[in-house]
Formats: C-alpha cells, sequence, structure tokens
C-alpha cells in the first residue's frame, strides 16, 4: 500500500483543505466589514478632512472655505495631500490589524497578511 507523504494519512489533508477554506472565508468576510468601516484624518485645525474605507479608498475630502486662497494654492493642495496620506495610513493600519485577528486565532505569524 502507498503512503500518501502526509503524516497522518489523507485525513490530515482533508482537514488542511478545510482549514484553508474556513479562512478564506474568514478573509472573504473581514474584506467586506473593512469596505463598510471607515478613518478620518484631519489637517491643519480641521480645515482639510479627508475620509476612507477600509480597502483604502478615499470616499469623501472635506475642505473649509476659509482655508481656499487664490493666492496659496501651494499650501491648500499640501493640506490636502497631508489628509489623504494620514487616512490612507490609517486605513492600512485597521486592515492590518483586522486581518491581524483571523492570522492570531489560526496561528499564522504576525505580518503574514
Amino acid at each position: 500500500m502507498a503512503r500518501s507523504g502526509f503524516p497522518g494519512g489523507m485525513g490530515n489533508m482533508n482537514n488542511l483543505m478545510k482549514q484553508a477554506k474556513k479562512m478564506q472565508e474568514q478573509m472573504m468576510k473581514i474584506q467586506e466589514e473593512l469596505e463598510e468601516k471607515t478613518v478620518e484624518a484631519s489637517v491643519g485645525g480641521g480645515v482639510v478632512t479627508v475620509v476612507a474605507n477600509g480597502k483604502k479608498e478615499i470616499i469623501e475630502i472635506n475642505i473649509k472655505p476659509e482655508v481656499v486662497d487664490p493666492d496659496d494654492v501651494d499650501m491648500l493642495q499640501d493640506l490636502i495631500l497631508a489628509a489623504v496620506n494620514e487616512a490612507l495610513r490609517k486605513a492600512e493600519e485597521m486592515a492590518q490589524e483586522e486581518m491581524g485577528k483571523l492570522a492570531g486565532g489560526l496561528g499564522v505569524p504576525p505580518g503574514l497578511f
């Protein structure tokens, strides 16, 4: 009789496949949840605010009228850029935290996701 090469035979392979499928389902669920979760970043004392979702998509930008100065467009651009980058950083952090929960429950080393 040929050996399968897997400790414990095909039963362990089936268990491994079941675990992989369960993990994939959990990852898809987390990704769906992340799409609905948002983070917000404000700069310049709140004159520019950016909202991003967990998929790292910018979904809203708010600019207070008093910061719009036609003679200083560079400042407004810098504020928007800073707010967008901070929102995306927060979205990435949120996504890593959620995926880390899944990985931690499965004994997967941190940072793998």
